[in-house]
């Protein structure tokens, strides 16, 4: 600081002294004028450094930094200086942008990122392939705008991202794409999308499949189960041998139908064009005959209780929700030991109409709870092949749940029992009312 003014006030002092050495020689009036015009000739000269700098910043990406004198030649050796190191950082920010965008343009996803009101501030051209995005007159724009399809419009609006969006025919016929929505930074947040089209397409053979061969299969059971019944009936059979396997024959012939049919059930669940049936379901009087029905299966072992706390009726599809409550009643039954207590209970949590099934039994450690709604996933076996389950009823439950905008819940621990929950939405529920609260 202190060289900066010595340096800024030297010519003033031997302008000074000068004028000085004129005023002693000529006299004041001389001096005066002497001092006057070299200090005029310094404003010039500093003046003319300032309009080269002024002509400089007016386009500086083009121009030179200009070459100066005196004060003047530090400052724009400095600003020289700070200029070629904003250009190599400059070059390398480039680099590395462009890096950044062939990156994300290997990337097997597209990937858009928006703002808080789900404005496109970029997107990579895979993006631009899924959604149909013109990538020159379509940043910026609401990304709504440009994708309709009101599943997408209502994934964004629910604003619930733990779980992909499927979405069938996003830019075109025969598309299907998995998108998911991850929130970051500053209310910014990352839109993620995947081609699945050649996956559904092998899911759909699987289903078509697993339909066809469970429905081809159902004659020849069908067939082969009455033979077994008809030599099981035969008065002149007295081999115990043979009626043992006659007897394990048809148990196991039913085993298959069961299986058959779970898989029938499934297949229909999951196809995409069987649209659900709604009607109002009285669920009080639903449930009254799946609790007759669990007695009888019982066969007096348990105690069945059913609570009515609830007057809310479900608009839904009757046939769908029988089969989901009825799964879950009969694993009830199936998994707790004689003597133990199942409560079916029909109740609202907050706003939600929830149905519970509550029992005694032998439960689930933790870990397997995560599996136990995949099909023919079994914690034990042998047990399972014991009770006749078929794997398949906790699968076709939360197909059933999830068709009913609803989620099962699974609560249980190992050797005392387990609580399973189908939650439904508050805008399923019905006004009814119920006549009694409890039944036995």
């Amino acid at each position: 600081m202190f060289d900066f003014w010595r340096r800024a006030l030297f010519p003033v002092f031997v302008f000074l002294i000068l004028s000085l050495l004129v005023w002693v020689t000529v006299g004041a009036l001389p001096a005066t004028l002497f001092f006057s015009m070299m200090m005029l000739i310094n404003l010039v000269l500093h003046l003319r450094q300032l309009k080269a700098l002024d002509f400089w910043l007016i386009d500086s990406d083009e121009r030179m930094v200009p070459d100066g004198s005196g004060l003047w030649e530090d400052v724009f050796m400095r600003l020289n200086r700070m200029v070629r190191q904003h250009h190599k950082e400059h070059k390398q920010r480039v680099a590395a942008l462009q890096h950044m965008e062939q990156a994300t343009s290997a990337l097997p996803e597209g990937v858009a990122i928006l703002d808080e009101a789900y404005h496109i501030e970029w997107c990579n051209p895979l993006a631009v392939q899924h959604f149909g995005l013109d990538y020159k007159h379509d940043i910026g724009q609401q990304i709504t705008y440009l994708v309709r399809q009101p599943e997408f419009a209502k994934y964004l609006a629910v604003r619930d991202f733990n779980e992909p969006l499927v979405l069938y025919g996003a830019r075109q016929d025969g598309l299907t794409l998995s998108i998911k929505l991850i929130p970051y930074g500053d209310n910014k947040r990352l839109l993620i999308s995947r081609d699945i089209t050649h996956l559904e397409r092998i899911e759909t053979m699987r289903r078509d499949f697993v339909a066809n061969v469970s429905h081809e299969l159902r004659t020849p059971l069908t067939v082969v189960n009455g033979f077994v019944e008809t030599l099981h009936d035969m008065p002149n059979l007295e081999n115990n041998m043979a009626r043992r396997a006659l007897n394990l024959m048809g148990e196991q012939m039913c085993r298959m139908e069961q299986l058959v049919d779970g898989l029938l059930t499934l297949s229909k669940l999951e196809d995409t064009l069987n649209a659900l049936q709604e009607e109002t379901v009285d669920v009080a009087r639903l449930l009254r005959t799946l609790l007759q029905e669990g007695q009888s299966l019982s066969a007096g072992n348990h105690t069945l209780q059913l609570e009515l706390a609830s007057s809310c009726a479900l608009l839904g599809n009757a046939d769908e929700l029988r089969s989901a409550f009825g799964n879950l009643i009969s694993n009830a039954i199936r998994y707790t030991p004689h003597g133990g207590e199942i409560l079916v209970s029909w109740h609202e949590k907050g706003d939600q109409p929830v149905f519970s099934v509550q029992d005694s039994g032998i439960g689930v450690s933790p870990q397997h709870i995560p599996r136990l709604t995949e099909r023919f996933y079994r914690v034990d076996r042998s047990r399972s092949r014991e009770t006749g389950g078929t794997g398949l009823g906790l699968a076709i439950v939360k197909h059933i749940a999830s068709r009913h905008q609803a989620r099962l819940e699974i609560a249980s621990e190992e050797g005392k029992g387990s609580t399973f929950s189908v939650i439904f939405s508050s805008s399923r529920c019905l006004s009814l009312q119920v006549e009694e609260t409890i039944a036995n």
